[in-house]
């Protein structure tokens, strides 16, 4: 009886929750009509509402469609000056149409496709069973399965959509049979790829990075002399070994650890993501090599698409070939031939008949429907926000008051980056603003502090959007471990935020001493308490 109140005064709470909020944004939008036009919200604080209003509403509801839809309507009302046929204009035509007709992200969406179609072959050849069976045999402890995740995130740090879909299709078999749920497999996908990738010389983060930086400055240069300072992507790779090594979790991330190991439930909530979309059918000649072989073919085929799009056949470096490589078309490339290769594999060994490959082609596209579905909203949204001038009204806030706080100016930008990324869901797209004024403001003044600056930049960027519940990066890897996307969204901001902090004050401390090592130990030392130090008192009681 007494469980049954509990669950009553929650659902109360959660409904006057949500009754305030959908009050807010009535309120909102009768305050955006009777005080806005379409001349007086441009780079103003009015566009950063409707980024605003889909983070919030997914994260009470737990909805991620309509919230994200809802974003995009109020980014049209804004923009249109509450006009009927403007709102639809712009919503569709310079929206939804644009998204999908942008040649970037119509590749990225056939690569989601090519890459389902592998997985959902790999699953139905037997590779992933196999793989899974031969791990279980190596890989004896919770602890070592979630190394394992980390290790092989950190292994392929050439793209970070690549990074979370191999990396969630290799290692599922492995965490599911630890009892590792699927929020913690997302969690450890999602920071083994943008954090990574961000302080990887040779990955496509490298050169868009490097693509930023204005002027004769050699842009990989930059980006090499900034890894050290790169404080958030450095942390998270010590805060995952170290949360897997002592086995602390906190936040909601606990509740789903416990369900787990104690009730065998990966998923806590009554989502069940993707179960529709698998193959029931798996053949029983499956080895190990039906999945290392694909896998490899396609990290390979995916190296020599994206150099191949640089210039290096046409007698470019190799890191100049990435630096000017187009990652969308490159892993088009890459994972075409990957399937290829793959099929090509299944037929010689006789693991599956050729009708079964050409079964997994629907199969593969189905189960990536509902990431494409939140992709193609989540950029739309990205469209309405830059119609608005959000990212050029934080620039120049930022621009203005820059030369007033020199010494805490890394501090500042990481702040800055953070909002910016988590708002509008993009690293690179903060990259684009913030890069640029930084390198312009210290490029004469103080190179050094240009470095610290561009790194806490870079850092914050990658840490609004390891939060952001629209990044593109987070719904991959949510994708990736066939976890709920707000379960994955839920569960990591408490972990993403402790780093945060950890980072800020590390850039603060940057800021004055101007080297990287004692701000790095420092933070270390403090995620090494909050992790370890629960499990001693515990013992210890």
């Amino acid at each position: 009886m007494k469980e049954k109140g509990t669950k009553d005064i929650k659902k109360t709470i959660w409904l006057i929750v949500k009754i305030i909020f959908l009050v807010w944004v009535v309120g909102t939008i009768i305050a955006g009509k009777l005080f806005t036009t379409p001349d007086n919200v441009g780079e103003t604080a009015w566009a950063l509402i409707p980024p605003l209003v889909a983070i919030v509403l997914a994260l009470i509801t737990k909805e991620v469609y309509s919230s994200l839809f809802i974003g995009i309507i109020t980014g049209g009302l804004l923009y249109s000056g509450y006009a009927f046929e403007g709102t639809i204009d712009h919503v569709y035509t310079d929206g939804l149409i644009v998204s999908l007709t942008d040649s970037y992200n119509v590749g990225i969406l056939i690569f989601l496709v090519i890459l389902g179609i592998i997985v959902c072959l790999m699953n139905r050849a037997g590779g992933s069973a196999a793989f899974g069976e031969w791990a279980s045999k190596h890989i004896k402890t919770r602890v070592g399965a979630q190394l394992a995740t980390i290790f092989l995130g950190v292994l392929i740090f050439i793209d970070d959509y690549f990074n979370c879909l191999t990396v969630g299709s290799v290692m599922k078999p492995v965490t599911d049979k630890h009892k590792i749920s699927r929020a913690k497999l997302s969690y450890l996908i999602d920071s083994t790829a943008a954090p990574i990738c961000i302080i990887a010389p040779v990955s496509s983060w490298a050169a868009a990075v490097s693509g930023f930086v204005p002027g004769d400055e050699n842009g990989i240069a930059l980006f090499i002399r900034t890894i050290p300072y790169n404080f958030y992507a450095l942390l998270t790779i010590v805060m995952m070994v170290a949360l897997a090594v002592s086995g602390t979790d906190f936040g909601p991330m606990a509740l789903h650890e416990k369900n787990a190991k104690d009730n065998d439930d990966l998923f806590t909530t009554p989502e069940r993501p993707y179960t529709d979309s698998t193959s029931e059918k798996v053949s029983s000649r499956g080895k190990v090599i039906d999945l290392v072989i694909p896998v490899v073919a396609l990290v390979v085929c995916c190296i020599i698409g994206m150099i191949y799009t640089g210039g290096f056949f046409s007698g470019e470096s190799f890191i100049n070939a990435f630096a000017n490589s187009d990652a969308s078309v490159g892993l088009v490339y890459g994972s075409f031939f990957g399937l290829i290769i793959t099929l090509v594999l299944y037929l010689v060994r006789k693991v599956l008949s050729f009708k079964d490959c050409m079964e997994c082609i629907p199969e593969g596209f189905k189960a990536m429907v509902a990431p494409i579905l939140i992709l193609t909203f989540a950029w739309t949204l990205k469209e309405m926000t830059g119609s608005l001038g959000a990212k050029e009204y934080v620039a120049g806030i930022v621009e203005s008051r820059a030369g007033e706080y020199l010494f805490i100016l890394p501090f500042i930008v990481f702040l800055v980056a953070v909002f910016l990324s988590f708002a509008t869901g993009t690293s690179w797209g903060t990259f684009g603003i913030l890069i640029p004024i930084v390198v312009n403001l210290f490029v004469d003044r103080d190179p050094q502090m240009m470095i610290i600056a561009m790194s806490a930049c870079m850092a914050g960027a990658v840490c609004g959007d390891h939060c952001s519940p629209i990044s593109d990066t987070t719904i991959m890897s949510s994708a990736g471990a066939q976890c709920n996307h707000l379960n994955h969204v839920s569960t990591q901001i408490p972990y993403a935020l402790t780093c945060a902090i950890i980072s800020g004050l590390c850039y603060f401390v940057a800021g004055f001493l101007r080297n990287p090592v004692i701000p790095l130990m420092i933070g270390a030392v403090i995620i090494c308490l909050i992790t370890f130090l629960p499990k001693y008192v515990n013992e210890k009681k």
